[in-house]
């Protein structure tokens, strides 16, 4: 079966959203965003976090590292299927075989041309989950009937938490926002046909949210991704994946170490008023950067 990101070209006009297989040309991408705030005070040491080094995927390319914070709170049965396969060296030296500036790099695809994946079973969508009270989230903006704001390092949209008594479980409905960074699973047209392929967004993409699964976000390495050739398919891609670790599996004694801020911190939140008065009515929730640091 061919597995390809995502919508051929007959389907683009169904789905609204760029055509992530080979030979058809994506929309124009929303506008890259534009830093306007003033650069703030350096976080203070209680700004910070450790991530949870099995929730962190570190992928050494033959361009430098990068590194993503996988949310198992927003995508459960992708982040178990990727944190499996790095666990087997699926991924090493995958390449990266489609990749279009202003938009995403594609791989993790043995066949490294769109068309192969994994021997484990596909996974049934997680385009949007529930959000309870008891879910950290970080407001960026009230949007009164929704919200937009973070969890972790993952930026995310949901119906209003006003809602949340008048439904059974006491949730609302929340999903990834496709900024800069944001890791999403590849699919065909079958909903449910994410298995190895996955992307790392270049730049914001809304239209493809609610569409595919987001299930983590590049917190160091974003200039990596953006240093990958382009092409699509890429000209006899040499990019590629050299190595692909869970952060736990690395050895103690090579294991990077990985702070990044907390999202739930009041410089965080300062951080976000400071860029939201900069913006203004064009802030999006993509603006804001999470600073992490890797040594």
């Amino acid at each position: 079966m061919k597995r390809t990101l995502v919508m051929a070209a007959c389907a683009a006009a169904l789905f609204a959203a760029p055509a992530l297989v080979a030979g058809a040309a994506p929309k124009k991408p929303a506008a890259a965003p534009t830093p306007a705030a003033a650069k703030p005070s350096a976080p203070g040491e209680a700004d910070w976090r450790t991530p949870d080094p099995n929730n962190v995927l570190v992928i050494d390319t033959n361009q430098g590292r990068i590194v993503v914070e996988m949310l198992p709170e927003i995508a459960p049965k992708h982040v178990e299927q990727i944190r499996a396969l790095a666990h087997e060296n699926f991924y090493d030296g995958q390449r990266f075989f489609r990749v279009i500036d202003k938009f995403m790099a594609q791989t993790g695809d043995p066949q490294n041309n769109g068309q192969g994946g994994s021997s484990k079973p596909n996974i049934p969508a997680e385009f949007t989950f529930r959000r309870g009270s008891d879910l950290p989230f970080v407001m960026a903006a009230d949007q009164t009937v929704a919200e937009i704001g973070f969890i972790k390092s993952m930026p995310v949209m949901s119906q209003s938490m006003s809602l949340a008594a008048m439904t059974k479980d006491q949730k609302v409905t929340a999903w990834g926002l496709y900024c800069q960074g944001v890791a999403g699973m590849a699919r065909d047209d079958n909903p449910d046909s994410g298995n190895s392929q996955f992307f790392l967004m270049r730049y914001p993409y809304p239209s493809l949210e609610k569409r595919y699964t987001a299930w983590g976000r590049v917190i160091a390495g974003e200039d990596v991704v953006k240093s990958i050739k382009t092409g699509e398919p890429v000209e006899q891609p040499q990019d590629r994946m050299d190595k692909v670790r869970l952060l736990a599996d690395i050895p103690e004694a090579g294991r990077p170490k990985i702070r990044v801020v907390d999202t739930k911190s009041a410089w965080f939140k300062a951080q976000i008023d400071r860029v939201r008065a900069a913006r203004g009515a064009d802030f999006t929730a993509c603006d804001v950067d999470v600073p992490a640091e890797v040594k």
